[in-house]
């Protein structure tokens, strides 16, 4: 690639990621806390790139214009984290502890820009502040992922995943990816790789404006407006008649030892949406969909392991929903406190 089409094809994507960030900050048709932290997210993104861009391209750059290009780097883990954190949490207002990371980081910027400028102290930011900055950048990575777990095993056992769920997993991917660029750029593992960092992002940036524009519309990237039951909360006397029809069927039916067992499949059988269940689920028995369902077949394996029946501890496991010996003895240690064998034979001494 030569060297005019290499700029040419860094900056446009340095422009779109500002012209995206100015998107999420104004022009998303809802306002959530999500999208503004993915405007921030994509300017100070814009702007590490930007830096990247002009010094590769000119090594007489001022130093100040490199010290403002590696100090955003401050809030692109931060800004990361927060939004999957956002996302996952269904957290709609800014949290006062984010708040304050967000005014430290810019205090730091400011205190070791002033005291420590790039200019007058280039060896002390290649030798110590660059590589901090980045293993800050990498922490909120991890944590990013970490957040992420649940959804990367609903992928790994076959389940569907919305489309907000797939957004995020691109954006964490995505930053990762900026992340080891240009981190293999600083160990100088490859020569000439400080530019991959800035041709990475272009073809993200390009990407996500190709599914903006694929898919005609933004709203249901965002968990807030996937799931707007949120903000429609359902009074105490139908939230109690869902939990009586709930718990019927539960009991009746034994819904729970269908091992493949799905939330629309239990909001379908008491004739409600999944929003609504999974609304009923969090908001007045305090428990997500799996836990309350894994109870039920805890509480019918000790009903099982008490009796003389002729069921190894596996079959038992089986027979009230769990696919895996391993997925019903973690849970029911997880929720009992003990392991199916220890408590049959507490239950049942003389066997």
């Amino acid at each position: 690639m030569s060297s005019k089409a290499l700029f040419f094809f860094s900056c446009l994507g340095v422009f779109n990621g500002l012209i995206l960030s100015i998107y999420f900050f104004f022009f998303t048709s809802k306002k959530h806390l999500s999208s503004y932290l993915l405007g921030f997210l994509l300017l100070a993104l814009s702007i590490r790139i930007g830096k990247s861009v002009a010094y590769f391209f000119n090594y007489q750059l001022l130093k100040t214009y490199l010290q403002i290009g590696l100090t955003a780097c401050f809030f692109i883990g931060p800004c990361l984290y927060f939004y999957v954190r956002a996302e996952t949490r269904q957290i709609r207002k800014l949290p006062k502890p984010w708040l304050w990371q967000f005014i430290l980081w810019a205090f730091v910027i400011l205190l070791v820009g002033i005291i420590y400028p790039y200019e007058r102290f280039p060896s002390l930011w290649r030798k110590y502040i660059i590589p901090l900055i980045y293993l800050q950048w990498g922490v909120y990575v991890a944590l990013s992922v970490l957040l992420l777990i649940p959804t990367l095993k609903k992928i790994a056992s076959g389940e569907a995943v919305k489309p907000f769920e797939r957004w995020i997993l691109a954006i964490c991917g995505a930053v990762t990816i900026l992340l080891v660029c240009y981190v293999w750029a600083i160990l100088n593992i490859t020569k000439g790789s400080y530019i991959n960092g800035a041709l990475w992002f272009s073809l993200i940036i390009y990407s996500v404006v190709f599914v903006l524009l694929y898919r005609k519309k933004a709203n249901d990237l965002f968990s807030s407006s996937a799931q707007r039951y949120v903000d429609k909360k359902l009074g105490q006397a139908e939230a109690e008649l869902i939990i009586g029809r709930l718990k019927k069927s539960m009991a009746e039916k034994e819904l729970f030892k269908n091992p493949n067992l799905k939330v629309n499949d239990l909001a379908r059988e008491i004739n409600i949406s999944d929003h609504q269940l999974s609304q009923v689920l969090n908001d007045n028995i305090q428990k997500n969909f799996t836990l309350f369902v894994n109870e039920y077949r805890i509480n019918e394996a000790c009903h099982m392991l008490s009796q003389r029946i002729n069921l190894t501890i596996e079959a038992v496991g089986q027979e009230v929903g769990f696919n895996s010996k391993s997925t019903f003895f973690a849970t029911f240690k997880k929720i009992k406190g003990t392991t199916p064998s220890a408590y049959q034979q507490s239950v049942t001494p003389d066997l």
